[in-house]
């Protein structure tokens, strides 16, 4: 790895890692998610308490696995992460149909595991490509990695969301089973398991692409003994840095804003297009549609950070989001996807954005710590609007439920609709006290 080195898709941990991505989040199940665990014969209940476990797990793994991988070496984590998901995917691929309280312990073993290895795998593959980046001279190339990195993933979602969907479905695999004379009879529970086979084939890819990475010279795990009770000085010392930093800091707490609010916006996209009168035969479409603008957004995304300023990068996506959650509020028939395309985009701006910043002003020794902090505080942020956009909904629900004239399904449409308003609103009032903040505390927010 010399400095002489053309472009940054020359150094092979970019390439590795760039591949680790795609692999490690490209799921086939994702498309199927809630109705693949119901088939298996969960309840809904137990559905929401399995996702509260993961999401559990993520926050509290989040930043030690973070520090753990500046003490031990990112490639060692990386391997760790990647050979877990080996494990979640093939328990629950592999399992038979047995007694429903067997089949809910394995779902909460692979929940637990899959948020040890989400947490893993945040900051340690990002802090592992762009160290190597700086070793090999290119850090000014960060944007390009990223832009890459956004396209091919956008592609993977593509990819995942139609094929794990089809496979999913038993009478368009007995059509092509037909097709090619193989004379099965496929049922539901056998085709549910397909997207977990795909899903099972991506896990064994990841682990070669971390068997490939390697471990920068002059890396934490040179320099480190390596003991536990690292961990946890790495964990504040990092917190410390980030809250001392006022730029790094006004970066991270407008990332929360926006990736709690968007992320939030588009775990209810499904019910948004059904009150703007989409047809639910074309909702996998709408995702894939959503994720293609992934292989646009990056290169203006790139631009804007390499040749604006960081003020400029927040009003753009501010503006985007903001525009477009003010225009989902009226649900317009069909036309209600341009605001919704434009809030979408938002997120993968913010993406970009904080991830290019915050790489920039890390230090090398503690950047993987740092990197973690930022996917914990996204978690704790998506948690908590969620928290409160529920007892929202039961406010709102608890009004119109008196009126007995109205059926259930009208009454949890119309909560949606009149609830709505909450995101534009709580968006808008988290810019204003964020700006505040900025002034106040973090003068200037512009970076010098």
């Amino acid at each position: 790895m010399t400095p002489d080195l053309q472009t940054p898709f020359s150094v092979p941990n970019i390439r590795w890692f760039i591949a680790f991505r795609i692999f490690f989040n490209s799921r086939f199940y994702y498309p199927v998610f809630t109705i693949l665990f119901l088939d298996f014969g969960l309840t809904v209940a137990q559905f929401s308490v399995l996702n509260a476990v993961w999401a559990a797990t993520i926050v509290l793994a989040e930043v030690p696995s973070g520090a753990f991988a500046d003490i031990i070496g990112r490639k060692r984590l990386l391997n760790f992460a990647a050979g877990v998901m080996i494990f979640e995917i093939g328990i629950i691929s592999f399992m038979p149909r047995i007694d429903p309280v067997v089949i809910f312990a394995v779902f909460l073993v692979n929940r637990v595991l899959s948020g040890l290895a989400e947490a893993a795998a945040s900051g340690a593959d990002e802090a592992l490509a762009y160290d190597s980046l700086t070793q090999a001279g290119m850090a000014d190339q960060w944007g390009r990695v990223l832009e890459l990195l956004m396209r091919y993933q956008a592609l993977g979602f593509v990819v995942a969301m139609t094929t794990g969907a089809a496979v999913y479905d038993p009478r368009l695999m007995g059509q092509v089973a037909d097709f090619f004379g193989l004379g099965m009879v496929l049922t539901q529970d056998i085709t549910m398991r397909f997207p977990l086979y795909l899903t099972f084939v991506l896990a064994l890819l990841a682990f070669i692409s971390t068997l490939k990475m390697t471990e920068i010279e002059d890396s934490p795990a040179d320099k480190e003994t390596g003991h536990l009770k690292q961990t946890l000085a790495m964990t504040f010392k990092a917190g410390a840095w980030i809250v001392q930093t006022p730029f790094v800091f006004a970066v991270m707490l407008f990332g929360m804003l926006f990736d709690g609010v968007i992320r939030m916006v588009i775990t209810l996209s499904s019910q948004y297009y059904r009150m703007i009168e989409i047809p639910e035969s074309i909702f996998g479409l709408m995702g894939s549609g959503v994720a293609l603008l992934g292989m646009i957004i990056p290169k203006i995304a790139r631009q804007i950070a390499e040749n604006r300023s960081p003020v400029q990068a927040l009003f753009v996506t501010a503006i985007l989001a903001g525009s477009g959650l003010v225009s989902m509020n009226f649900f317009w028939p069909w036309i209600g996807l341009v605001p919704a395309l434009l809030t979408f985009s938002a997120m993968y701006f913010t993406g970009f954005f904080v991830s290019f910043y915050v790489n920039r002003e890390a230090d090398s020794r503690q950047r993987a710590t740092v990197l973690s902090f930022k996917g914990l505080s996204y978690n704790i942020s998506y948690g908590v609007l969620g928290i409160l956009y529920a007892l929202v909904l039961k406010l709102g629900k608890k009004g119109l439920e008196d009126k007995d004239t109205l059926a259930s399904d009208v009454v949890e449409n119309q909560v949606f609709m009149d609830t709505f308003f909450w995101f534009p609103a709580f968006f808008t009032a988290g810019i204003i006290c964020l700006l505040l903040i900025c002034t106040i505390r973090l003068k200037p927010l512009k970076h010098q």
